[in-house]
């Protein structure tokens, strides 16, 4: 594990040769409050954490100062996405299972991920471009559009593009994974299948269907949500997990929307290492919709 940058190496390494003539408060506070300092044999907060592997895994490929924030910044957004695969994959299971306020929570917490990720690229936005133009040429054909577990997001969320399982067809345990979400029922169509369950009059056509396929907007779908929406001291519940899908969404499309002007911001109209249009590819895709009728029938109330 590298050294603290900040540590003076000579004083570190000269023994110390007298105590202090008085303890400090902190030095006390921290006796009086009898806390854990010796470690010897026991679990520490790093071996908790498996720190010693997630702080030697960043592997600068330049000499360039700034490749670091690159990586840590990718790494962290990869952290962030695991948790909320996990946290999705148990909403998604609670909808299925009719367990509700579990689910409820659970896509809260997803929405919140999503805030963080949001947040993330503020950080990112401060590498100008001559900075990535320095570390750039080390990436390769490297991109976060090859990211198997952003591409489960996406097809967790109902954004089913069968052309995005390829970039992960040269490693069959990751493709395997992605192939799973791909041919599963996505977070909007185990809701639908609830308010079929319900009594709610979703067509078959959108509860019995190849979830490989991406799903089509229905007016009749529309309909289905209106008379919640409508009706919401009946239908509470579903009434919240119609919210509950706003605020997912509307989270995504921040996230997105701040990708595209950071791309911008720092590499201009540059294509993609991963071979995208870069800045024209993700402006595409602001204009993917996951959940249509959630926003389609406010007009109509």
């Amino acid at each position: 594990m590298s050294a603290c940058p900040f540590g003076n190496s000579a004083a570190a390494q000269a023994p110390s040769q007298s105590k202090p003539a008085r303890t400090s408060a902190g030095e006390r506070i921290v006796h009086e409050e009898q806390a854990q300092l010796e470690f010897d044999g026991r679990m520490s907060y790093g071996d908790y954490l498996q720190l010693d592997a997630i702080l030697n895994a960043q592997k600068p490929l330049s000499p360039d100062h700034n490749e670091m924030l690159f990586i840590v910044q990718h790494q962290t957004s990869e952290l962030w996405i695991k948790l909320m695969l996990h946290e999705l994959a148990a909403a998604i299971a609670g909808i299925a299972n009719d367990q509700l306020p579990d689910a409820f929570k659970k896509l809260a917490r997803v929405s919140k991920i999503m805030e963080q990720l949001v947040h993330a690229w503020d950080v990112l936005a401060t590498m100008t471009p001559p900075e990535y133009s320095a570390i750039r040429p080390y990436l390769a054909q490297s991109s976060g559009f090859q990211s198997w577990q952003y591409r489960c997001i996406e097809f967790s969320m109902g954004n089913k593009n069968a052309a995005m399982r390829q970039p992960h067809a040269h490693r069959p345990d990751l493709s395997a994974i992605v192939q799973s979400a791909y041919e599963a029922p996505s977070l909007y169509d185990q809701s639908l299948r609830l308010l079929k369950r319900r009594g709610i009059p979703v067509p078959d056509s959108h509860t019995q269907r190849d979830w490989r396929l991406p799903y089509p907007a229905s007016e009749a779908v529309e309909n289905a949500w209106l008379v919640i929406y409508r009706n919401p001291d009946q239908y509470w519940d579903l009434y919240q997990l119609g919210e509950e899908l706003t605020d997912l969404e509307d989270a995504f499309r921040l996230w997105r929307f701040r990708h595209v002007t950071t791309v911008e911001r720092v590499i201009g109209f540059k294509r993609g290492t991963g071979g995208t249009g870069g800045v024209s590819y993700l402006r595409k895709m602001l204009d993917v919709v996951l959940f249509p009728e959630i926003w389609t029938l406010r007009t109509q109330l």
